[in-house]
């Protein structure tokens, strides 16, 4: 089943049991995959990783919101977007354990033949590929800079 039949058959769920907060975060969900399928070049589908990197997207965003503000000291929001983010999830694959990110970035490493920084752009671009959907690339980062400095 696709995301956007998952996401409305799940909205439909949480319509039925009057989950407001569920129900917020499953149609922000819908908006950005409908507002990909009207992007130009998509003939009206989403591939599958395009929607992977949605997800990724929105749960990257309420994350940065709610550092924001907790930084401004409002909880109440702060909760929120985590509730929201958490619930975004769920439609994502298993995020891979920062020991199984390293080894996947050494196993690149090696079919790269990066040795130097130099080689971090072309070392990223496979792993990015890669790990799609499975790991933070922000983590990917910093493994890779810690592997290659």
């Amino acid at each position: 089943m696709s995301l956007e039949n998952t996401i409305n058959r799940d909205i439909k769920s949480a319509m039925l049991a009057k989950d407001k907060k569920t129900l917020e975060a499953l149609r922000a969900v819908k908006a950005a995959i409908l507002l990909a399928k009207t992007d130009k070049g998509t003939g009206g589908e989403v591939a599958e990783d395009a929607e992977m990197k949605i997800l990724q997207k929105l749960v990257k965003q309420r994350r940065e919101s709610a550092e924001l503000y907790k930084e401004q000291g409002r909880n109440d929001l702060v909760e929120e977007e985590i509730f929201q983010m958490k619930v975004i999830e769920k439609y994502l694959p298993e995020q891979m354990s920062e020991e199984d990110i390293r080894k996947a970035v050494r196993e690149i490493i090696a079919e790269t033949g990066a040795s130097s920084m130099k080689d971090m752009g072309r070392t990223m671009g496979m792993a990015s590929k890669k790990l799609a959907g499975k790991a933070d690339n922000k983590i990917v980062a910093g493994i890779v800079k810690e592997l290659l400095g």
